[in-house]
């Protein structure tokens, strides 16, 4: 379970700017939300304080009853290691790596045996339908390609949160629809929690819930029967 306890967050610089304000909310454990609003409206920091890359003025978030904000650096790499499968707009795929490299880096960083890494990576990019591109560069692959690695590195722990930052505002329309539907897959076969930041209504609409922000504040909550 994800819970935001009066969340309030301020970028301090030649004049002070609220990104949230006093933001409460509770995403059981399975659910799928998506989070909307106009540019500025705290999306993208909600997501970085859900996934422990920020941390907010005040207020807490808590992870499985575990408040962050009570974590120390290293305890708080290790929640994200352990808990959390990052998705991005634009891969931030490793260029001299291969697909199987990419996806396989986060267990090689937990300490896997190569072998263990190797098949593990293998298993996750035939089901995300990479099974021929093992093997190539980032740069050899399309852009729908390329995300699908990305989902494939985010999965690799079989994370219990998957936090998705517009993925699929950097691909074509068809592309775009592929990937929501993997995602909306994946969920279904394994039950992770998963929150998407975005702009494209059709990703909202495909979600249980849609969580809308404005000025920092959070203005509509839906839930949609599936």
């Amino acid at each position: 379970m994800i819970e935001l306890d009066h969340i309030t967050k301020r970028f301090e610089g030649q004049r002070q700017v609220t990104a949230l304000a006093d933001v409460s909310l509770v995403i059981p454990r399975g659910e799928m939300v998506s989070i909307i609003g106009p540019s500025g409206s705290g999306k993208s920091t909600l997501l970085n304080l859900v996934g422990g890359l920020d941390r907010p003025t005040s207020g807490q978030v808590r992870i499985d009853g575990a408040t962050l904000g009570g974590l120390s650096d290293d305890e708080l790499t290790r929640v994200r290691r352990d808990k959390i499968g990052f998705i991005f707009q634009f891969f931030n795929l490793l260029p001299t790596l291969s697909c199987l490299e990419n996806v396989g880096l986060p267990l090689h960083l937990r300490g896997w045996p190569r072998r263990n890494v190797d098949a593990r990576a293998r298993e996750l990019l035939t089901l995300v339908q990479l099974t021929d591109r093992m093997e190539h560069l980032p740069e050899e692959l399309s852009g729908g390609e390329r995300q699908r690695v990305a989902i494939a590195r985010a999965l690799s722990v079989y994370p219990p949160i998957i936090l998705a930052d517009e993925p699929t505002g950097n691909l074509d329309t068809q592309t775009g629809s592929d990937i929501l539907a993997l995602i909306r897959d994946l969920h279904a076969r394994l039950g992770s929690t998963v929150v998407i930041v975005t702009h494209d209504m059709s990703v909202s609409q495909s979600c249980s819930r849609t969580i809308v922000l404005r000025d920092g504040r959070v203005v509509e909550d839906v839930r949609r029967s599936k």
